[in-house]
């Protein structure tokens, strides 16, 4: 039969928390291993005669709480390689406990029988106090390795650890990002014992006007107040849900994903627009349009039973993680260029299957036709064919030019001012000039100074279309020197 660590918990107070049968243990042990002496119950097991040895000269010699946790764990089966043991600590033992669930998971492999006899966890006395109920919806999250993601908003939240102004700080910070600042939040310290304290406190208090120490815990309460879920991504979920629910709005209940076509291209467009004007409020608002747009789309195939956004973030996590191997497995990409050409080799092992008649069969159709030009380049460089330097590209720019002025018809005008266009599409991409981004550009100088004609004509009681050619001419070459 191999040797054996029982593991007891000793609540989170005084002695009056131990249960009966963890009592009667402690009283029967010859000797007890304890994760710590910074404890309520610990001084009154000492007056009843209960011998103790203490880890807590481990915590000295460690920066990191994970080094701690796996020397004690070490000592306890090097000491139960040989006799059955007794270890105990705060609370119960499998509640906020590392060092036990280390001893739990390397029990085999020490042959070593870990038993855990049970204590009182701190949460009972934690409920009690604040008088709520768990079945509402309750958080246990550590305050050492507290992270936004995390928390859901409208459950109750207790954070454990919170036993110094440091992680306090830590955890207030990252509250912050979830709650307004001035949220109340109870720090709760001793619950359950004479010493039980509960202070309420705005959330930009709580690193500096309370008394912190290894028996805090700090709760937050559900919020309830609507403009407060705001930020929540399952509520926008549920507004967009009832939008197109039974009565919801006739217009968002009639789309379908071929009405919403034009409407993701324009708030495509407006994203660009305010990245272009460097606009970030105006970006941010954008942004949330075009989530619109991806909500609306994933609840009409809800509603279908085609697919829901669970299926459409679902995705996009595998293939982010599938197509950055250099990040997420052991693939070495140094600079954007491996990366892209790793990128490209995964994208072609995923349309593997796929039959496709041309290279350029990637290109989106739906793309503005400046965008596919050079999508179609791009795709036939990778083959090979594209040239090395830029002369001959003036060159094909001028055969080009000289045909389409030697173009008789409309018809052919205009496809020789295509050929054109494309040729220039070709010249920029060999500078690594984007057409989207070079016309965009163009555009936003001629409305400028244009609108800079207007104003300076309207000064003088004018209108463009009263004014002569001359006359905005001049304005013109006066918004060139302002603009």
């Amino acid at each position: 039969m191999p040797y054996s660590i029982t593991i007891l918990g000793l609540g989170a107070g005084d002695l009056d928390q131990l249960t009966v049968g963890v009592y009667r243990m402690l009283l029967k042990a010859e000797h007890v291993f304890v994760r710590t002496n910074d404890h309520p119950a610990v001084a009154q097991l000492e007056q009843e005669g209960v011998k103790m040895t203490f880890f807590d000269d481990i915590y000295e010699k460690h920066d990191a709480f994970e080094d701690v946790y796996r020397e004690i764990t070490s000592v306890l089966f090097q000491k139960a390689s040989s006799d059955h043991i007794i270890y105990a600590v705060p609370g119960h033992p499998l509640v906020a406990e590392q060092t036990v669930q280390l001893l739990l998971k390397e029990a085999d492999s020490r042959g070593v029988e870990v038993k855990v006899a049970g204590g009182k966890s701190f949460l009972d006395e934690m409920y009690t106090a604040l008088k709520i109920d768990p079945i509402d919806g309750c958080q246990i999250l550590d305050g050492t390795s507290l992270k936004k993601e995390h928390i859901q908003i409208r459950n109750h939240l207790i954070i454990v650890q919170v036993y110094d102004g440091f992680i306090a700080s830590e955890v207030k910070l990252t509250l912050m990002e979830k709650y307004p600042d001035d949220f109340n939040v109870a720090v709760v310290t001793a619950a359950g014992s004479a010493e039980e304290s509960i202070q309420w406190v705005h959330l930009y208090e709580l690193d500096h006007s309370v008394t912190l120490n290894n028996l805090t815990a700090v709760y937050v309460p559900p919020v309830d107040k609507e403009e407060m879920l705001y930020r929540d991504f399952e509520h926008l979920r549920g507004i967009i849900r009832e939008l197109r629910g039974p009565d919801g709005c006739p217009w968002d209940k009639k789309q379908t994903h071929e009405s919403l076509k034009k409407y993701l291209i324009e708030e495509a467009y407006e994203v660009l627009e305010a990245i272009d004007d460097e606009d970030d409020e105006h970006l941010a608002e954008e942004l949330g349009d075009v989530l619109l747009q991806v909500l609306l789309h994933a609840q009409i195939g809800e509603d279908e039973g085609y697919f829901s956004i669970d299926e459409v973030i679902s995705g996009l996590a595998e293939k982010m993680i599938r197509r950055h191997p250099h990040v997420f497995g052991d693939v070495e990409a140094d600079t954007s260029d491996e990366v892209l050409q790793n990128w490209e080799q995964i994208k072609s092992k995923e349309k593997g299957n796929e039959h496709r008649r041309s290279l350029l069969d990637g290109v989106a159709k739906g793309l503005p036709a400046l965008h596919k030009a050079y999508d179609y380049q791009k795709k036939a460089a990778k083959a090979g064919f594209d040239w090395d330097e830029v002369t001959p590209i003036l060159d094909k720019l001028r055969e080009e030019f000289d045909e389409w002025k030697a173009a008789e018809s409309d018809d052919e005008r205009r496809k020789e001012f295509g050929d054109m266009l494309f040729t220039m599409v070709n010249l920029g991409r060999f500078y690594g000039i984007h057409p989207e981004e070079a016309l965009a550009l163009t555009n936003q100088k001629f409305y400028a100074r244009f609108r800079y004609i207007e104003n300076e004509l309207s000064k003088e009681g004018l209108t463009p279309e009263e004014a002569s050619l001359e006359k905005m001419d001049q304005l013109w070459n006066q918004a060139k020197e302002n603009l």
